[in-house]
């Protein structure tokens, strides 16, 4: 799993070097393991990530509007296509991770 999330977040601009790469890679794996946390990102998958990481969940959610905010910039059509639709805007966070969760399932 963990080879899949590095792929996935490399195709979207995310390398190693971004400080919360970490974050996003733990916060993905719980999404894809158990995808009810993505309907609490705030109250469940945001601490759970922190736990994980030795942070706090503030932390966490600045770092995954950092990466969507870079993934938007670079990589919006590989986003777009992953999501089977367009964007006027760029998506919420606990949309972004939606997005790359079902990337993950779907083989990007």
């Amino acid at each position: 799993m963990e080879i899949k999330i590095q792929k996935l977040l490399y195709s979207i601009g995310l390398t190693a070097n971004y400080t919360g790469y970490r974050q996003m890679m733990i916060a993905l794996e719980i999404a894809s393991q158990e995808p009810e946390s993505l309907c609490s990102v705030t109250k469940w998958l945001y601490p759970e990530t922190a736990r994980r990481c030795g942070t706090n969940w503030k932390a966490v959610e600045r770092n995954i509007r950092t990466a969507l905010r870079c993934a938007w910039k670079n990589s919006q059509g590989t986003l777009e296509r992953m999501a089977g639709c367009s964007f006027d805007t760029m998506p919420k966070p606990a949309q972004f991770l939606a997005i790359l969760a079902h990337g993950l399932s779907n083989g990007y």
